[in-house]
């Protein structure tokens, strides 16, 4: 017994050591953090639970059955984030350098169906080489096992990735399908070719960086969702978006009490929108002087900023916020925001989040590279997404809603619960001084009689009554009263039960 008990103690020692002493200080020698550390840093203290700690792989080629380190590669198991329940893995670069073996996905596919068994959120800590190449197809076939595993999760329980170093050609496109990426400025890159085959290929000299790294994909792709200066503030506020989603698709996301009052006013809104219609504002003040403590998680701040997303609370409540940016492009939708805005939709359909929809849109954005680049396509992934939908929605009309964009954002017509207008909002087909142009345009020579026109289409128009006669909006509300509105609403929606026609699944256009 007592030869087994150093046996095992001998096996964890070197679990935890992994790749070693010396590789262990050239990952902090490169300012990041090792695996365990950094589940250390995200978990409660002391409630990690790790699984298969002794699995080695059973690869015998290239010298590799004299070369086995106990986890190989990735530690796995379960811990509470504020007393929650979470899976998460960490791969081990100092292990083979976080390569994918097929015992490393197995440790890795294990994780993800216990934690659909019971309902828990999965947390990837990326940081892999890749598909470890001395097992060939065995290590492609454990990249699938977790795809599959991702698709079937997904909208069963929040996934969430953390890419903390490398991550390229097939291990990319598990965090894709996964709700949120956070990457670490730096440190961490994603792409499916590297920098030296896209020179052999196309000829373009280009870094890591510039390729993949966390900049360009929370910037110009979009395919994370924020970037963080190191590893210790992206796992702390990685702790802090956990807080705002629910465990899995049949619970509500966590409730925290506030003490900030419901039928708090703020007058200071009654001012913000400009007299002048086409002088900008920043919706985010908007949205950080309605919800509970002015506290607003921004997810996505530097891609499409023309569109707002994020997570909030009203009453203590958790709520998704999508909102119009007259800040950036005017506030235009383009293919972009469409984008951004349907899959950020789509994540709180599928876990429960009453969505609070602020609106001050012009149209889509016009031009021949929105056109060429399928604006059509894409910007009904937006209006797919608001239609589909069935938690609680919430819409405020803050100045304009025109064309066809006023549809899609939330519109009553789109099963909208609670629609609200500030009394100087225009709903409209268009603006007035286009729309006047089209109906008068034998009079474009005679600018006093334009003028005339436009002040008429305005007075007529451009007002929320007109649909508030129609029954389109519930309600003209003084801006300084709209978290009291919404608020109240939220409580009155919060037992709504909407259901679609049955399918296997709707074909929302991709």
């Amino acid at each position: 017994m007592k030869e087994i008990l150093e046996q095992l103690e001998q096996k964890r020692a070197a679990a935890r050591l992994g790749g070693g002493q010396k590789r262990i200080d050239a990952q902090h020698k490169k300012g990041k953090l090792t695996a365990r550390e950094r589940i250390e840093v995200l978990l409660d203290s002391g409630s990690f639970e790790e699984w298969d700690m002794f699995v080695e792989h059973r690869c015998a080629d290239f010298g590799m059955d004299e070369n086995h380190i106990p986890g190989d590669g990735v530690v796995t198991g379960y811990g509470t984030i504020n007393g929650r329940l979470v899976f998460v893995f960490s791969q081990d670069f100092t292990v083979f350098g976080g390569a994918l073996s097929e015992a490393h996905a197995e440790k890795i596919c294990k994780l993800m169906d216990q934690a659909m068994k019971v309902g828990a959120p999965v947390i990837g800590l990326n940081d892999s080489g890749g598909a470890r190449i001395q097992e060939g197809v065995a290590s492609l076939a454990g990249y699938a096992e977790v795809f599959q595993r991702n698709v079937m999760a997904s909208g069963v329980v929040p996934q969430i990735s953390m890419i903390m170093g490398p991550c390229a050609g097939g291990a990319v496109y598990s965090p894709a399908m996964t709700d949120f990426i956070f990457m670490v400025k730096d440190s961490s890159y994603m792409f499916v070719t590297g920098p030296e085959v896209v020179k052999t290929v196309t000829h373009e000299s280009v870094t890591a960086e510039e390729l993949g790294g966390a900049v360009t994909h929370t910037s110009k792709s979009g395919v994370a969702d924020l970037a963080f200066e190191n590893d210790v503030e992206a796992l702390l506020m990685l702790r802090r978006l956990y807080n705002y989603i629910p465990s899995n698709n049949r619970e509500k996301a966590p409730y925290r009490p506030t003490l900030d009052p419901v039928d708090r006013a703020d007058k200071s809104l009654d001012t913000l929108v400009p007299d002048n219609a086409n002088k900008p504002y920043d919706m985010k003040e908007l949205i950080v002087k309605t919800v509970d403590d002015g506290e607003f998680f921004e997810l996505q701040p530097d891609y499409a900023a023309n569109i707002v997303i994020g997570f909030a609370r009203m009453d203590g409540n958790v709520v998704g916020i999508v909102a119009n940016q007259p800040l950036v492009l005017a506030g235009c939708l383009d293919i972009k925001s469409s984008i951004k805005g349907a899959r950020f939709v789509r994540f709180c359909d599928a876990f429960n989040i009453p969505v609070v929809t602020f609106v001050d849109v012009p149209g889509f954005m016009p031009g021949t590279s929105q056109e060429y680049g399928g604006i059509i396509k894409h910007g009904a992934k937006l209006l797919y997404a608001y239609a589909e939908c069935t938690v609680p929605k919430i819409t405020v009309i803050t100045r304009k809603a025109y064309g066809g964009a006023y549809d899609v954002m939330s519109s009553k017509h789109l099963r909208g619960d609670v629609n609200l207008a500030w009394p100087n909002a225009e709903i409209a087909v268009m603006g007035a001084k286009g729309a006047v142009e089209i109906i008068f345009r034998e009079d474009k020579n005679d600018p006093e009689k334009l003028a005339a026109k436009e002040a008429e289409y305005k007075a007529r128009f451009a007002n929320p009554f007109v649909a508030g006669a129609r029954g389109f909006i519930d309600d003209v509300i003084q801006p300084h009263e709209t978290r009291k509105r919404i608020c109240r609403s939220l409580a009155m929606l919060k037992d709504k039960k909407l259901e679609n026609p049955w399918r296997k699944h709707g074909n929302i256009p991709l």
